[in-house]
């Protein structure tokens, strides 16, 4: 048995630039960190024939892949022409629908387990690339190349999208203590409130000016490199307040962050593509803040940044 995990994530700045249309256009930036909550994939080889899949379904031994219900394990088993003589099971950390990106980390850590059991090589950028054409080519997916090139590379991560369809994904370069200091400010918390990715950025909307989305994605990844968090909290805070301006939130999710900002939280950002899921704040006094979000009775998700982005680890 193969045994991968593929890490979720959370996006520092220029959310919603990935986006085909607007990459074609002007190129896309954003800033994203990998965090300690998995996706994690099973592959092995059952005694029976027949492809066997356990996930929020059962699909026991369908004879052909064609015949596959679940339309991520589908297409990755055709892409690998796998021999349908296949076991596959899939859990997570935390359950879809709260932003972190968990569909795309979930069929990343599909196709590495197949790549292990099929005895195969894929480097971080052909796993994260062959994840985009599979959701976004071949499964129609409204979505960008964010979520995939983040779970195969881990880290903290700038990813720079070319209208040409390239990605470059690079380290942001902190030091040590900047590091430290970014990963013990910043808090999640869980609103309770699930949406697809898909269903949102598939209706059109009078969304935020995404040449502005970038500019302050690139302004947060020079505050990191500087060392100034504080600043980087500030531009998530100025985001949020243009973001707010424009009538792109709800009035529970504005109540919760007036609440987060009156306990210490200096900036803070809707996870996700908008509508529920996780609060992210940055703040450099934790204590206060989650006192402030347990009032309101917002459970925290605690985690620690992901390094290796993609792996097998059995």
């Amino acid at each position: 048995m193969h045994i991968v995990r593929s890490p979720l994530r959370i996006t520092l700045g220029g959310g919603g630039t990935d986006r085909p249309s607007f990459v074609r256009e002007h190129g896309g930036f954003c800033l994203t960190a990998a965090i300690d909550k998995y996706v994690y994939v099973s592959a092995l080889r059952p005694f029976l024939p027949g492809v066997y899949l356990k996930y929020s379904e059962l699909e026991h031994g369908v004879p052909r892949v064609s015949d596959v219900r679940h339309p991520i394990f589908r297409e990755v088993l055709k892409h690998f022409n796998v021999e349908p003589q296949i076991e596959l099971t899939a859990l997570a950390d935390i359950p879809a629908g709260t932003g972190l990106g968990s569909s795309s980390s979930f069929t990343t850590a599909l196709i590495k387990a197949l790549a292990v059991h099929e005895r195969r090589m894929l480097s971080p950028a052909a796993l994260a690339e062959l994840a985009c054409t599979i959701e976004i080519d071949r499964l129609g997916a409204p979505i960008g190349k964010q979520d995939q090139y983040a779970a195969a590379f881990g880290g903290v991560c700038s990813l720079q999208f070319s209208p040409d369809g390239s990605v470059d994904a690079d380290a942001v370069p902190m030091s040590a203590c900047a590091m430290h200091t970014l990963e013990d400010g910043l808090l999640l918390f869980y609103t309770g409130l699930t949406r697809s990715a898909n269903a949102v950025l598939s209706k059109p909307s009078a969304d935020m000016n995404l040449t502005r989305v970038k500019e302050l994605g690139l302004r947060s990844r020079d505050a990191l490199v500087a060392g100034n968090i504080y600043e980087f909290g500030r531009l998530m805070h100025l985001h949020w307040s243009e973001k707010q301006a424009r009538g792109l939130s709800t009035p529970e999710i504005d109540h919760w962050y007036h609440e987060a900002m009156a306990h210490g939280a200096i900036g803070g950002k809707l996870v996700g593509a908008g509508g529920g899921g996780c609060l992210l704040f940055y703040t450099e006094d934790p204590k206060e803040l989650r006192y402030g979000m347990a009032q309101l009775g917002l459970p925290e998700v605690r985690f620690r940044f992901d390094f290796e982005g993609t792996r097998v680890i059995t």
